[in-house]
């Protein structure tokens, strides 16, 4: 008989789900906000720049966090500026600058021949070797990206949603984009090395559109979203001690998985509803046909 409990006699493997689940929840709450954005490749782009400093850090003689910190900070705002002052879409910032940031790393390891399995479990992760060090770091991004949310969170909305009302409201946009970046950029690299940069970009914005799928009503996509981060996340990291396998990739299959469930949840949402009119309440299936007939079939109470 399989003893379930048995993973958490094991101080690494506790560490590690606490890592897990805090993570999940955070990305899943700041991919909601890239969603509305329409930022969706930013979680991917900040993490090559991440990577990329990382590895600039580390080759200078610099703690890698180091570098990820100084590299990422300077990538957002570089595609802030360029996007701000230029008229290009940020998108197209984020693909040209943070990919220049990766790409450089990658060539200081070709040239110097410095490759370190320490950057092995910064492209893939790594969560088990957390130390304790990391996991009061990870606490402490935790909770102060979640007052950020929570303390701007109108504003934020505000910004992304209505840009120019919110600047005609006295919302100084700008300063608040640029300020997102960054506590994304922070959240990104602490969450490198645990999930790794390859495959951060799932556990950002899979949670957050998930929960779309589930709701309509921005305050309960936030909610689910970080339900959903944290509890794949969880699952995830726990069924990779049974299967020996990876945490990371094991943690992305999970979340996966939440958007497919949640996927064929919405198509059999849309598919077949209900209704309620006065006194009567009835379902039916949607016929998309060029007529848009419906079937009912009724209950009275």
């Amino acid at each position: 008989m399989i003893d379930l409990l048995l993973p958490f006699h094991y101080e690494f493997f506790v560490r590690g789900v606490i890592v897990s689940v805090l993570l999940g929840g955070i990305c899943g709450l700041a991919g909601v906000y890239i969603i509305l954005r329409g930022l969706s490749y930013v979680g991917h782009g900040l993490s090559h720049a991440a990577f990329g400093g990382a590895i600039v850090g580390s080759i200078a003689g610099l703690n890698y966090y180091v570098g990820a910190i100084v590299w990422s900070y300077l990538a957002s705002f570089v595609i802030y500026e360029i996007s701000k002052r230029n008229k290009i879409k940020p998108d197209a910032a984020i693909g040209l600058v943070t990919t220049a940031i990766f790409a450089f790393g990658v060539l200081l390891v070709s040239i110097t021949n410095r490759y370190t399995r320490n950057f092995e479990s910064l492209l893939f992760g790594n969560i088990l070797a957390i130390t304790e060090q990391d996991l009061y770091i990870i606490v402490s991004v935790t909770i102060l990206s979640g007052a950020f949310f929570f303390f701007l969170h109108k504003r934020l909305v505000f910004s992304f949603f209505d840009n120019e009302s919110a600047k005609i409201s006295g919302i100084k946009t700008s300063h608040i984009e640029l300020l997102f970046s960054f506590v994304l950029a922070t959240i990104i690299i602490v969450s490198m090395s645990s999930i790794g940069v390859t495959l951060l970009a799932s556990v950002i914005v899979g949670p957050a559109i998930s929960a779309r799928m589930l709701s309509n009503n921005f305050s309960s996509v936030i909610f689910l979203s970080i339900i959903i981060g944290s509890v794949a996340s969880f699952c995830g990291m726990y069924a990779s001690f049974f299967l020996d396998s990876s945490s990371g990739p094991t943690i992305v299959m999970f979340i996966t998985l939440a958007f497919g469930i949640t996927a064929l949840y919405a198509v059999f949402k849309k598919i077949y509803h209900s209704h309620s009119h006065g006194g009567v309440s009835h379902s039916h299936p949607h016929l998309h046909t060029d007529e848009h007939r419906h079937e009912h079939q009724h209950k009275h109470p």
